[in-house]
């Protein structure tokens, strides 16, 4: 039996940045795990529950199943957070 991975990123992402998520000219963040450094992708859309009107910005848990799929992505730090 996998274990499902999880990942924690910091993202700071300006408001005009993000936008072209809207403009379907970007629909993929790449980060990196800051915890072993393996570079974490995933679609740019999960992100939207956490847009404020500066843009994205803080450290992000991202849970995946054995096949690396996104699974869930919360906020642990940053705007919009309680930690």
């Amino acid at each position: 039996m996998r274990l499902n991975n999880r990942f924690v990123v910091s993202l700071q992402i300006p408001a005009d940045e993000f936008r072209r998520l809207y403009e379907g000219s970007a629909n993929t963040v790449v980060s990196r795990d800051q915890v072993t450094g393996r570079s974490v992708r995933f679609p740019a859309n999960v992100l939207r529950q956490f847009v404020e009107s500066g843009g994205v910005f803080g450290r992000f848990e991202i849970e995946t199943d054995a096949d690396n799929r996104l699974q869930t992505i919360r906020r642990v730090q940053g705007e919009g957070s309680r930690a």
